[in-house]
């Protein structure tokens, strides 16, 4: 463990640095300059740059870019559908040594615990996860959640080191509207960092809003939303999903003049993606080729987003700073060829010599057992509130559709691409049932189903056959939670998320390869949507407008409000 003492000795040379780069350039964020000489590093901490330097461990870098690791300022590990430890395992030697995340996921099932999962560990990752406190658990109420934090339960979870502030603030009304519940959480962190989360926000209500003291935004997908809010103070985080994705629309926003006020974020994606197209480093790569600089798009990715959440001891190659480095080939292949993370080299290695921890979250599907006639859509009028699916986003339309009522029921009709939706409360909380109608999906047979259902995480399921309905929500509960496609009686895919029916147990490289299996079943339902699980998993989620679906029925975004 290196002390200041040893620090300073080995910057000035006085001792031989722990480990020394040498043979490459270093990328600097101040001027777009490539610098020469060697990095020396003690411990987990820079010492020295553009100079000469002796070093117990050489590691040769020759003809590659250094360029400070990656930072993810928003995500759920939860939604990669894999522990901590495989998330590290599969993002860390792509660059990303620091992600900032929202536990809500699982808290949302378990409460506190999982919290404590997370911040427990952190300390064993080789990547750096910083675990937010999750501010709305459930996010409204509009929605049956496994648990509840409240601002006394937040307040128990405070002082951890993994800890920076409060996350996403996605109970925006309560914000304007000065809840109590919502101001005893803002008042634990007046002065602190607090995430932001308020889709489509304007004007005074936006005011109101940031004066609130909430520092970031994720949610903006149009380039005249992010400017109103940077205008408004905020640091906009362009955000590239497996299902949100603004880069497009957010990377003409993105200059050199902007970049140190915005950030990169991928809330979430999973490994499938992960593994066709990348992580922070495929934004990089995407914002390159779409034009944006390499200095304001590598700023984004690494000291514009330490300096937006007050992480001083990173971001930048310089003495002094955290040894989170990445070696490429070139600036516009953002390459990953040498990671290290906190000075240690990210390897096979160094993955096999981290500690574990038990999962938590075991048994958590608690739903009841459904029959196809659960699935009858009731309606004594024709009129009838469709979700509109927008690919690539998450948010939706709310259609108007007049269907058809044959024997008190209003059936999907495969040739508008009009489906039944139903969410199914799963925490043995009310058994609560709700149906719907949705659009987007192209489905034509069969049923898909999963406990991956933003926030709350109960069973969303979508179909064209109530008996495939049925027997996909109950083969869920079999399997502890997870995603499930059936046809005609028969599974004919899954993936079991036994960990708070969130994540798997599995290698990464499992579920990636599951999760093909999986697109390739959905796909063979009619299914035309290129993410189809993550897609139904956000049609749950009641702070996105404009129209979703929770246990407690169809809710009306823009109002606030379940339709009655």
């Amino acid at each position: 463990m290196s002390t200041l003492d040893t620090r300073i000795a080995q910057g000035k040379g006085d001792q031989p640095a722990d480990k020394v780069l040498r043979g490459g350039r270093i990328f600097d964020l101040m001027t777009g300059s490539l610098l020469d000489g060697d990095v020396a590093i003690c411990g987990d901490t820079i010492v020295g740059i553009m100079d000469h330097y002796d070093g117990h461990e050489i590691i040769d870098v020759s003809g590659l870019i250094l360029v400070p690791g990656f930072i993810d300022t928003h995500l759920h590990i939860e939604s990669s559908l894999v522990t901590p430890f495989e998330f590290d395992r599969c993002v860390t030697p792509r660059g990303v040594t620091t992600a900032i995340c929202d536990p809500h996921e699982i808290a949302n099932v378990i409460g506190t615990a999982g919290v404590r999962y997370f911040q427990q560990a952190s300390a064993h990752t080789l990547m750096d996860i910083k675990v937010q406190l999750s501010s709305c658990v459930p996010s409204t109420h509009m929605e049956t959640a496994g648990a509840t934090l409240d601002a006394a339960d937040i307040a128990g979870l405070m002082g951890h080191p993994s800890g920076l502030g409060l996350a996403e603030f996605m109970n925006y009304p309560g914000v304007i509207h000065r809840d109590p519940a919502c101001m005893d959480k803002l008042a634990l962190f007046e002065g602190g960092h607090i995430d932001g989360h308020c889709p489509l926000l304007s004007g005074k209500d936006l005011n109101a809003y940031v004066a609130a003291g909430i520092r970031t935004e994720h949610e903006a997908t149009s380039a005249p939303e992010a400017l109103e809010k940077l205008r408004k103070g905020m640091r906009v985080l362009i955000r590239e999903g497996s299902v949100s994705k603004d880069l497009h629309a957010l990377q003409p926003l993105l200059t050199d003049t902007t970049s140190p006020y915005m950030c990169l974020c991928t809330d979430d994606r999973n490994p499938l993606d992960i593994g066709e197209h990348g992580h922070l480093d495929y934004m990089i790569r995407e914002l390159i080729r779409l034009g944006t600089s390499p200095l304001a798009a590598y700023r984004a990715a690494s000291l514009s987003a330490a300096e937006a959440f007050g992480l001083k001891d990173r971001g930048q190659i310089a003495p002094g700073k955290r040894a989170d480095i990445v070696a490429i080939r070139t600036l516009e292949a953002c390459d990953a060829q040498v990671v290290l993370a906190g000075g240690v080299v990210v390897n096979d290695q160094s993955f096999a010599a981290r500690s574990q921890i038990d999962p938590v979250g075991r048994g958590s599907v608690k739903a009841p057992t459904v029959t196809a006639t659960d699935f009858r859509h009731r309606g004594n009028q024709t009129a009838t509130d469709v979700i509109g699916i927008r690919e690539g986003q998450i948010l939706t339309d709310h259609l108007h559709e007049d269907i058809a009522i044959i024997d008190g029921d209003k059936r999907p009709d495969l040739t508008r691409d009009l489906i039944r939706i139903a969410v199914i409360e799963r925490h043995g909380k009310n058994g609560n049932i709700a149906t719907g109608f949705v659009r987007g999906f192209g489905l034509q047979a069969g049923a898909i189903a999963s406990t991956v259902c933003h926030d709350h995480h109960n069973i969303a399921c979508v179909g064209a056959s109530y008996d495939d309905m049925a027997l996909a929500a109950n083969r869920l509960g079999e399997i502890e939670g997870g995603f499930v496609v059936v046809r005609d009686g028969a599974i004919l895919a899954e993936l079991p998320l036994p960990v708070a029916g969130l994540m798997s147990l599995d290698p990464f490289e499992t579920v990636r390869d599951t999760l093909e299996t999986l697109r390739s079943a959905a796909a063979s339902l009619g299914v035309t949507l290129e993410e189809p699980f993550l897609q139904l998993a956000f049609l749950a989620l009641p702070v996105i407008p404009a129209l979703k679906i929770t246990d407690r029925g169809m809710v009306d975004v823009t109002k606030f409000e379940i339709i009655p």
